[in-house]
């Protein structure tokens, strides 16, 4: 299995709190937010991890040569980052679409093991992550159930539903799947849709595929928090880094 990680945004909403770094650099406890992806990820097993680049590229990259794990985690570039995420999910087509199941995760989130486990253990081959713990208003990107199923994935969902959790950003697809997912991307880049989020073109498959085709599993209750802004990171020195299972040791890290 392999991973990829969503990391090429400039992050404008967390301003100084990043140093004018990428927010995929962003330390807590000693380790950045790509040490602890590279750690947990690897320690679950996934063979092959890419970050997807963008606003200083060249400063994931150092980061990874200071880890030493250039052996399986390499960069793809996107030098039209500032155009949407939509054009960086094109940008890392290939590696979406390399064969057998792929994990797509954004790269701004702090999270513990066990909610990968969960993702990549389930018995759904199209898998989302959900918790029900959500705020009001409609910054969080919503999972729309009716009937036990998945039936919308927007921050602003239109279709009918019973009742919605919040979008970890975390999602195992299929390889079938993933390769659709690059058609549907690519409908977007040649249509012009270029600053949409890289998620509508996975909303789009959701949609049009029979209820089931996609799972989801709970991880309310599990310590996790993506960073936006300068509060979330006081937020999550506090309350979620406490609360995070200790960092597996690898080979390398």
């Amino acid at each position: 299995m392999r991973a990829i990680l969503y990391a090429a945004g400039i992050g404008n909403r967390l301003s100084a709190a990043s140093s004018g770094l990428p927010k995929v650099l962003l330390a807590f406890g000693g380790q950045s937010l790509l040490e602890r992806h590279i750690r947990l990820l690897t320690a679950t097993g996934v063979e092959q991890i890419v970050v997807a680049t963008g606003f200083r590229a060249d400063t994931v990259v150092a980061e990874i040569d200071r880890l030493g794990v250039g052996d399986h985690v390499q960069t793809v570039h996107n030098p039209d980052y500032e155009s949407g995420s939509v054009v960086t999910q094109w940008a890392v087509r290939d590696e979406i679409a390399a064969g057998g199941p792929v994990l797509l995760m954004d790269a701004d989130v702090l999270y513990d093991q066990r909610m990968l486990s969960r993702l990549i253990n389930s018995t759904d081959d199209n898998c989302f992550l959900l918790d029900r713990d959500i705020e009001d208003g409609e910054d969080p990107v919503k999972l729309c159930i009716r009937e036990g199923h998945l039936v919308d994935f927007r921050k602003q969902p239109d279709q009918p539903h019973e009742w919605y959790g919040e979008s970890v950003g975390f999602f195992k697809l299929a390889e079938e799947t993933a390769k659709r997912l690059v058609a549907a991307t690519e409908d977007y880049v040649q249509s012009g849709r270029t600053g949409e989020y890289y998620d509508e073109p996975l909303r789009d498959l959701l949609l049009a595929d029979p209820p089931g085709s996609f799972g989801w599993e709970d991880v309310t209750g599990l310590p996790w928090l993506e960073i936006d802004f300068p509060e979330d990171v006081r937020a999550a020195e506090r309350t979620v880094m406490p609360l995070l299972q200790p960092l597996p040791k690898i080979a390398g890290v």
